[in-house]
């Protein structure tokens, strides 16, 4: 059985900045107001027979938006983007890299030629595999995107251990939280699916099943 939440109507929204890195026109800093649809399909179960309860979907979902609203949303895994003063923290462990689903880099049609350095010195570490650990006690974050140097207040910035920003990304990222949650809570579901969308008629989809 399949239950549905229209993000629109549920209030699962959120507004935030972001860039995609190298991109002719998404390439410059930008914003959207987001809302999150989600689907869950499973078992019936427990006293009541839910599939799962809707307050627990839109309590985790509203969590995340939260969290991302009125902010800067930084990938800190981008190929394309170069982190100045990263010190990592001791105690780090492998367990701290998240998101292990991510896109294959390999069929990026953003990606660049990372054997070009111009613009960029010692200072500056390439994101390959970054943990948010690696940004412990900064007060600011700055990185380098080709010739653009950018310093944002770490308060007014999520750092995302993802690839993009893009709606592809978050909808990934969404909905493996969202299925931990359910899981964690006892609810026999299959799948979870959320679309993250930028606007009316213009979004990503993805299934974790």
């Amino acid at each position: 059985m399949k239950i549905m939440i229209n993000g629109i109507n549920a209030g699962l929204r959120f507004s935030s900045a972001h860039i995609i890195p190298v991109h002719s026109s998404c390439g410059f800093i930008h914003g959207h107001s987001y809302f999150v649809d989600v689907e869950i399909e499973g078992k019936r179960s427990g006293s009541y027979e839910f599939v799962v309860d809707f307050k627990d979907v839109k309590n985790v979902v509203r969590s995340i938006c939260k969290n991302l609203d009125h902010r800067v949303l930084i990938p800190i895994n981008n190929k394309n983007m170069k982190f100045k003063d990263i010190a990592t923290c001791e105690n780090k462990t492998d367990s701290d890299i998240v998101d292990p689903n991510t896109h294959d880099s390999n069929t990026n049609d953003f990606d660049i030629d990372d054997s070009n350095t111009d613009g960029f010195d010692e200072n500056y570490t390439e994101s390959n595999e970054l943990s948010v650990l690696d940004f412990c006690n900064k007060d600011y974050v700055e990185f380098n995107i080709k010739n653009k140097e950018y310093k944002f207040p770490m308060e007014d910035c999520v750092l995302l251990p993802l690839r993009h920003s893009s709606a592809e990304e978050l909808s990934q990222y969404f909905a493996n939280i969202v299925f931990e949650d359910l899981k964690e809570k006892g609810y026999k579901i299959d799948s979870v699916s959320v679309c993250v969308n930028e606007g009316i008629g213009q979004g990503a989809f993805f299934k974790k099943e």
